[in-house]
């Protein structure tokens, strides 16, 4: 049995603009023994296919990126889980790479990435690591000196475990949407809202909802600003 053989496939989305690069890229992948292509779509398109329940890693590009603080709940397939995602052909704008981040980006390729570089991270952030030029790797780490030294001292006590559900709806509470509001763009019922939000309070012991943002980002978890 070789390697590949005995590595788990990665089931791969691709949603990127240009078509010629996302059929290129599809070629790519097929000529690789551990990848398994389960859709390719523009990312101007609403509906994703139907065995996306299947996807292990989103690869996309710039226009992913917008789409990414609109469609929380594209971030959690079927299974309930969240797939890794890889962008490419990017930019080394510092702003653009840390909304990147902010929004579950582990892989971030610029665009003189070659089609070796693009595999390697796919199967890098398959493996859950994460993949960014060096030069945006210290403004990562910049970027977290400065957040650390602007908050309040770290809460005392077990680090709440939030679900992955649990962290959307925080984000979009930081955001300042209404319950209302969170349950259209999550396709939930107000209840199902109301609900979650009342055990983040209680279990980060807070009163209100801007104290539980504050709570759950001195926890250390990456809620956007």
């Amino acid at each position: 049995m070789n390697v590949c053989e005995r590595t788990p496939s990665i089931r791969t989305l691709l949603l990127i603009e240009n078509r010629l690069l996302r059929e290129s890229l599809a070629r790519l992948f097929r000529k690789r023994a551990d990848f398994v292509i389960v859709g390719q779509l523009s990312a101007a398109e609403e509906a994703l296919p139907d065995n996306f329940e299947n996807c292990d890693v989103i690869v996309g590009d710039y226009f992913v990126l917008n789409r990414l603080p609109f469609a929380p709940s594209f971030l959690t397939n079927a299974a309930g889980a969240a797939p890794k995602i890889a962008l490419i052909g990017m930019s080394n704008d510092e702003e653009q790479f840390m909304s990147a981040v902010r929004f579950g980006v582990t892989g971030y390729l610029l665009q003189d990435a070659s089609a070796s570089d693009v595999v390697a991270a796919v199967r890098s952030v398959f493996r859950g690591e994460a993949v960014c030029p060096p030069l945006l790797c210290a403004a990562l780490f910049h970027f977290v000196t400065q957040i650390a030294a602007e908050l309040p001292a770290q809460i005392p006590g077990v680090r709440p475990d939030l679900t992955v559900r649990q962290q959307q709806l925080i984000t979009l509470v930081a955001q300042g949407l209404t319950n209302k509001e969170i349950a259209s763009r999550l396709n939930l019922s107000t209840f199902t809202v109301r609900n979650h939000i009342h055990r983040i309070l209680k279990q980060v012991d807070a009163e209100t909802r801007s104290q539980a943002v504050q709570a759950v980002r001195a926890h250390g978890y990456a809620i956007p600003v």
